[in-house]
């Protein structure tokens, strides 16, 4: 039997990244990826083309338009106009040219922001989003009910996961655009280099630190989805790791893997986001799963990642 044909739509970017290494190990899957410069999901005329011509048997939508709570609150058209554009083209293409398995993948911010916690599947749409990113979040819900129209209309068998907040090799250190945790290695770091440089550099952090978030390693979810698709599921998943610490512990944690021991200045004018985003992944752990990559090893080895792949001006050593 030849190969199934997998679509992995964003492959370069944190998600898309380590579903390749997750099923390019795999014979019984023959990989297609394309570049940003080769095919703009925007586009629905050139994902269309995409399509006809490659025609896909497993579709595995990674590609987004993501970023942190700043980049989320001052782009909020760009990201939600953006993902549905991205959401729609792959999707409904998927639709159109017949594609036997999908997988969307969303994120744990479509949940209510006061929802009761752990964050259930069931809770979704019971409640106001985060303000922060509720165009973001929107954009996702837009994407999983296209899934499940899709299943119950057109006998689909496709599939959602939320993720937690991921991490890992490949991850974006912008502070412009980035999340907190590859925001938090970048500073640390700079700073430890200033200050072995002789500077009084003191690091920044937004909020109180008091907001509580999980976090997950990208090659566990990657095993999650490839978990998944072999079982035949269908429908929302949530994926984590079960556990939560505040965004004052993730700092200190950061700061010791980093090796950095100056202060650190907390912004208390600046948002915290949702108080609490611990997902409930019983239902997925039914199928086996269960994550592998604890927090303080996934962050060592990202920071040595980071260290490896970060610009020149970014001394690698204090």
């Amino acid at each position: 039997m030849a190969p199934a044909r997998v679509f992995i739509a964003g492959h370069k970017g944190l998600l898309g990244s380590a579903l390749v290494r997750e099923l390019g190990r795999a014979s019984e899957y023959s990989l297609i990826t394309r570049s940003r410069s080769e095919l703009d999901l925007r586009d629905q005329t050139a994902v269309r083309t995409f399509f006809q011509k490659e025609r896909p048997e497993v579709v595995l939508l990674a590609a987004a338009k993501v970023g942190g709570i700043h980049a989320n609150n001052v782009g909020r058209w760009d990201f939600l106009y953006e993902n549905l554009l991205i959401q729609n083209n792959v999707i409904g293409c998927s639709l159109e040219y017949d594609v036997p398995r999908l997988v969307f993948f969303g994120s744990s911010c479509i949940y209510p922001r006061l929802a009761d916690q752990p964050l259930k599947e069931e809770y979704l749409l019971t409640g106001p989003l985060e303000p922060t990113n509720e165009p973001y979040a929107i954009a996702k819900i837009a994407g999983l009910k296209l899934v499940e129209a899709a299943n119950s209309q057109h006998a689909r068998h496709w599939l959602s996961l939320m993720p937690t907040n991921l991490y890992g090799p490949g991850d974006n250190f912008d502070l412009n655009s980035s999340h907190v945790l590859p925001a938090m290695i970048r500073k640390f770091h700079e700073a430890k280099v200033a200050r072995a440089n002789g500077s009084e550099a003191r690091v920044a952090l937004w909020g109180t630190g008091e907001a509580f978030r999980e976090f997950l390693h990208v090659d566990d979810v990657a095993a999650a989805t490839r978990t998944l698709m072999e079982v035949g599921r269908v429908g929302l998943y949530n994926v984590g790791s079960g556990e939560e610490l505040s965004i004052r512990d993730l700092a200190s944690l950061i700061a010791d893997v980093v090796g950095y021991e100056g202060p650190v200045d907390w912004d208390a004018d600046k948002p915290n986001g949702t108080p609490r985003k611990l997902l409930d992944s019983t239902k997925i752990r039914s199928t086996g799963w269960a994550p592998r990559i604890k927090l303080g090893v996934g962050i060592v080895a990202t920071y040595q990642w980071f260290l490896t792949h970060s610009s020149d001006r970014l001394m690698r050593d204090a």
